[in-house]
């Protein structure tokens, strides 16, 4: 036997040089890595959503496509003419109080404020802050650049959900002949990472929604002023693990202090640990049959690391390309929840019958 044969027919060592290959090509790649990331994130989200409408209003797959698709664009035309502008006035009116409460702090808090500020211009923190807000900043105002790829990977996805059925005939067909090897270890790989990545990414989406709601509520019961613009930030810090309560909390907390002194403030910490422990022991066990449970220094060592190779979109997909190496390495295989298996092998009875 060759030395051909032998590396063939040894799976573990043949799917770790495909795997690196596959590296290899994303990070050549690497300019193109947010629409390929967000065509997989929109792909799978409206294949989901699809799933759901086809089993409880018996609606066809592309129906149902068709029907996300021209909601999501009713959304943004929406979006775009009516709700941007009042979250761009209430954002840049939010920025503008946030500077004025720090320069100018009422009695009570200047003692606080000082020490706080003292502690900040002492450390690195205020370098971390600088260049965050500096990164978060880069891409806010870059909108004409991210909403071209956003445009791009709505155009992608929605192709590709519509045409699902032939897209996996025609994927097939590479399963065959002299190379198929090499197709078939990148089909492991690629139902590995839609079991991990595409799972955990999910659970984000739906816990990030399920605290926005919440958390807009009990904001708009308070009377918070910019509720635009804090149920957004709130959204957007929610895909965040761990380090997107404290971001989201320090703006709500000074909004609140504002509007009903330190008696807010505490409201707002009650309600934010309130929130994070139905996230941690309602909806994760929920959604997920055994969630991830990385510790905090792991969790924000990941998200360090994801955000200096990924930029900003790190932060949200760091912690689910993590739980992906875990599950190829073994370390700690991830399983869908019972439910989602049962979706997923009546998706495939079609095709099987076919």
């Amino acid at each position: 036997m060759g030395a051909w044969e032998k590396f063939l027919n040894n799976v573990r060592l043949r799917r770790v040089v495909v795997l690196l290959v596959v590296i290899l090509v994303l990070y050549l790649m690497r300019s193109l890595l947010s629409l390929i990331l967000l065509t997989f994130i929109f792909t799978f989200l409206v294949l989901k959503f699809a799933g759901f409408l086809k089993r409880r209003a018996h609606l066809p797959t592309v129906t149902g496509v068709i029907i996300i698709y021209l909601a999501v664009v009713t959304a943004l035309y929406l979006a775009i003419t009516i709700y941007f502008p009042m979250i761009f006035k209430q954002t840049e009116a939010m920025i503008k109080y946030l500077i004025e409460f720090y320069q100018k702090p009422s009695v009570d808090a200047n003692g606080f404020f000082k020490m706080i500020g003292n502690y900040i211009s002492t450390s690195d923190i205020a370098a971390q802050m600088k260049n965050g807000v500096t990164l978060v900043f880069k891409y806010v105002t870059t909108v004409g650049t991210m909403g071209v790829t956003f445009i791009l990977s709505l155009f992608l996805s929605f192709f590709f959900t519509i045409e699902n059925r032939q897209m996996a005939s025609f994927s097939r067909s590479f399963l065959s002949g002299p190379y198929a090897w090499f197709f078939q270890d990148i089909y492991y790989f690629a139902e590995k990472f839609v079991n991990t990545f595409g799972v955990v990414i999910e659970t984000q989406f739906i816990i990030a929604i399920v605290n926005t709601v919440i958390t807009t509520i009990c904001l708009a019961v308070m009377q918070m002023p910019q509720l635009f613009s804090l149920s957004l930030l709130i959204f957007l810090m929610s895909l965040i693990p761990v380090a997107g309560v404290i971001i989201s909390a320090i703006p709500m907390s000074v909004i609140g202090y504002s509007v009903g002194g330190v008696r807010y403030v505490f409201y707002i910490i009650i309600m934010l640990l309130v929130v994070h422990t139905l996230e941690s022991y309602v909806l994760n066990p929920k959604l997920m049959s055994n969630k991830t449970e990385l510790p905090i220094f792991y969790t924000f060592v990941v998200l360090f690391v994801a955000e200096h190779l990924f930029g900003m979109w790190g932060l949200i997909v760091g912690i689910p390309i993590f739980t992906f190496l875990l599950d190829i390495l073994g370390v700690k295989p991830i399983r869908p929840t019972k439910a989602y298996l049962r979706r997923l092998r009546n998706h495939k009875k079609p095709k099987e019958e076919k």
